[in-house]
């Protein structure tokens, strides 16, 4: 029998967007939304799919950071006081969507876990989101 479970995880971090030509060309911050669901089979002895603090901890990991594109030339002098995350391409909803939702896939492979990410919502605003569904 298969599963879904929901979480929702809130993270403040900021990034800018180097190919966007726009007031989101400057470095701002968010109150980020994660949405995250997972399919599969739950634990014969738990009775769980995944723990829900496991996802927590996997999106926290924005939580308080600069994210920025790993071309950008700010990532140079901003590392010389703190961590940057860098991506491959322009931080948006959209990429960060994507990249949560292999980071959990990544740890449920890791752990063993018979389920996957079957949704990611990353809302940017109260009126914004991006969504990667697989």
């Amino acid at each position: 029998m298969s599963v879904r479970i929901y979480k929702e995880v809130f993270f403040d971090a900021s990034h800018r967007l180097l190919h966007y030509d726009g007031k989101c060309a400057r470095l701002h911050g968010h109150r980020w939304r994660t949405e995250v669901w997972l399919e599969g089979a739950v634990d014969q002895k738990t009775q769980i799919l995944i723990d829900y603090n496991c996802i927590k901890k996997l999106v926290e990991i924005y939580d308080h950071q600069v994210i920025l594109n790993e071309d950008d030339p700010m990532v140079e002098c901003l590392s010389r006081f703190q961590d940057v995350i860098t991506t491959k391409g322009d931080p948006t909803s959209e990429l960060l969507a994507v990249r949560i939702a292999d980071d959990i896939d990544g740890a449920c492979r890791d752990m063993g876990l018979q389920c996957c990410v079957t949704r990611v919502r990353v809302w940017e605003a109260a009126t914004c989101y991006a969504e990667v569904e697989r």
